[in-house]
């Protein structure tokens, strides 16, 4: 390490060196050039090759030829002035030696010289050897994406490597491993599911072609799919089909058992879709966390995209129907402050922040 910043700092002062070399040479050529009068010469060379070729007139070129002459015996006229730079170029030299100097002394006085190289491939061995508990999410894609080289036909590598892309925050990344996973395995719906996902996710939120044929090849393989079949009536509302988006929405919450934490979710997306309140029916303490994440999830993803104003209605009477009013003006002033120019925005904020709270069964 220190031969590379030993070097770095030669080349520097050479190249520093080279280049006043070159400035005193030409400061040392003090002869006049007469440029001016060879450029006024080209132009009436080159009016008469245009008057020639017959792509100006007679009355042009004539005029033209008179004022380029005016303007070259106005040229002729003046005195030819040398150019030269200032004598004393010492301080320049100086400082181009110095800089590399004493970033080096500095690297030695404060770095860390004897270190050795950390190729970015050791690393990786190194954490292919170590416990995978105890690797942080972008290690462990680093890990993974060198094994789904290794062996590329492996569709389950690629959906892990796409688990640790999106814990990595790296959507991308997880959608490209997902898109190889399922040309390996067509025929597994929960492949197609996870890339659906994905796809929603890095679009943030919004539902775009490539995640709706996802989602249609999930159904294709697996009719009953609770992901898919809620994006793509999501899909059909967003259409403004909403009558067919809600019926499919309130089949799929007829398919789904009792027990099943996401019908309260899906019940609010109806609540919504139809202008309602959601429903008042009492949750018991697991289905309110599960609530209560969701809540959290969609605030966390309008901090990161605010530009939704469907999200942030849907956060103010999320926080409105559990009764955390603190949390709801703080949202709904945010809201009103980033849509304060659009009307119909802030009248859905108002009516949800007046929804009301949920009812809970007592001793809940």
């Amino acid at each position: 390490m220190i031969a590379f910043w030993a070097t770095a700092g030669v080349l520097s002062a050479a190249a520093a060196i080279l280049i006043l070399f070159r400035a005193a040479q030409a400061a040392a050529r003090v002869e006049p050039a007469d440029t001016t009068s060879v450029f006024y010469r080209r132009q009436l060379a080159e009016i008469g090759d245009l008057a020639d070729r017959g792509l100006i007139g007679e009355g042009e070129r004539r005029s033209a030829e008179i004022e380029a002459g005016r303007r070259l015996l106005a040229a002729t006229d003046q005195p030819l002035e040398a150019w030269s730079t200032s004598p004393s170029r010492a301080p320049v030299l100086i400082a181009a030696v110095a800089a590399p100097a004493l970033a080096l002394a500095l690297y030695l006085g404060l770095g860390s010289p004897g270190m050795a190289d950390q190729p970015f491939s050791g690393r990786v061995a190194k954490w292919l050897a170590s416990n995978p508990a105890s690797l942080a999410p972008p290690e462990m894609a680093a890990v993974l994406d060198k094994l789904t080289k290794e062996r590329p036909n492996d569709p389950d590598g690629y959906r892990f490597l796409a688990l640790a892309d999106g814990a990595s925050n790296n959507p991308a990344g997880a959608v490209r491993a997902l898109k190889h996973a399922v040309r390996l395995a067509p025929q597994r719906s929960d492949l197609w599911e996870m890339l659906g996902e994905a796809q929603v996710f890095r679009a943030g939120g919004e539902l775009t072609d490539e995640a709706k044929q996802a989602f249609a090849e999930t159904l294709k393989l697996d009719p009953k799919n609770v992901a898919a079949r809620f994006h793509l009536a999501r899909a059909r509302i967003k259409a403004g089909d909403k009558a067919g988006g809600v019926a499919d929405w309130q089949a799929l919450l007829a398919d789904m058992p009792p027990s099943d934490p996401r019908r309260d979710a899906l019940q609010q997306a109806i609540a919504q879709a139809q202008g309602a309140p959601a429903p008042p029916a009492g949750l018991s303490g697991d289905q309110m966390t599960a609530v209560r994440g969701m809540v959290a999830g969609l605030a966390q993803r309008l901090a990161a995209s605010p530009d939704d104003p469907a999200g942030w209605v849907q956060l103010v009477r999320a926080y409105a129907v559990l009764g955390e009013t603190a949390k709801r003006d703080a949202a709904l002033s945010d809201a009103r402050a980033r849509y304060a120019a659009k009307p119909d925005v802030l009248a859905e904020l108002a009516k949800a922040a007046a929804t009301e709270p949920m009812q809970r069964e007592s001793g809940r």
